[in-house]
């Protein structure tokens, strides 16, 4: 019986994924739920106000855990869906390349998303 690898290559096996999505999602919920209670506790916005809840070291740093949080887990759900979908029961092993091209594109457009989350993030002053 040969050892099962992980065809995700984000972790180690189906489990560490799957950990990762909860983990990456409760970090998000936790992130909605304190700029909710944020803007809603906050009776008159200001941008000065905004700016100084970005300019926090510690606001940067959830902020940079939700962005990587985000993208952790879209790569995993996408990967997840475009294995079953776009390679199994729709297509079949013949669309493989279109797989691999969508898995390309997408993985890529969540590092240029990450890389532009912390610019924004480190370039408020």
């Amino acid at each position: 019986m040969g050892m099962v690898t992980a065809v995700t290559s984000f972790g180690r096996s189906g489990l560490y994924d799957w950990l990762i999505q909860r983990v990456s999602a409760v970090i998000m919920a936790a992130y909605v739920i304190f700029l909710t209670g944020f803007i809603l506790s906050t009776p008159e916005m200001t941008y000065q106000l905004w700016s100084d809840l970005f300019s926090g070291t510690a606001m940067r740093v959830f902020s940079f855990l939700t962005l990587v949080s985000l993208a952790a887990h879209a790569w995993i759900g996408m990967w997840s869906v475009l294995t079953d979908y776009i390679t199994g029961r729709l297509m079949g092993p013949k669309a493989m390349p279109i797989r691999l091209f969508l898995q390309v594109s997408m993985g890529l457009g969540a590092v240029i998303y990450v890389i532009w989350g912390v610019a924004i993030l480190w370039g408020v002053n």
